[in-house]
């Protein structure tokens, strides 16, 4: 078995790589574009309909959270893989 994809790794670990400038921006971007898109079919009506109670305030917010979570285990999930503490890239993703 391949040592570098066996890696176990502490909360502190990946904290740091999620919090990493380049994984957050990534994560943060897609949690900003897809969350968006779910909003506006999912929440928006009610919202500008003047409906919105407290249980569509946190479906929107989770709206956005899944996504972020999502992307970040996915940055987890490939940072394992690698032993890395970012995500790959490009050339590097050709090459595996």
């Amino acid at each position: 078995m391949n040592s570098r994809t066996d890696t176990r790794r502490t909360w502190r670990e990946a904290a740091a790589i999620v919090l990493a400038r380049r994984n957050l921006t990534r994560t943060l971007t897609i949690a900003a574009i897809v969350g968006s898109v779910f909003f506006t079919m999912n929440q928006l009506g009610v919202i500008l309909a003047g409906d919105a109670g407290t249980v569509v305030w946190l479906k929107a917010a989770m709206t956005y959270l899944t996504p972020l979570i999502v992307s970040n285990l996915g940055v987890l999930s490939a940072t394992r893989q690698l032993g890395s503490t970012t995500a790959p890239t490009r050339a590097a993703a050709r090459h595996i």
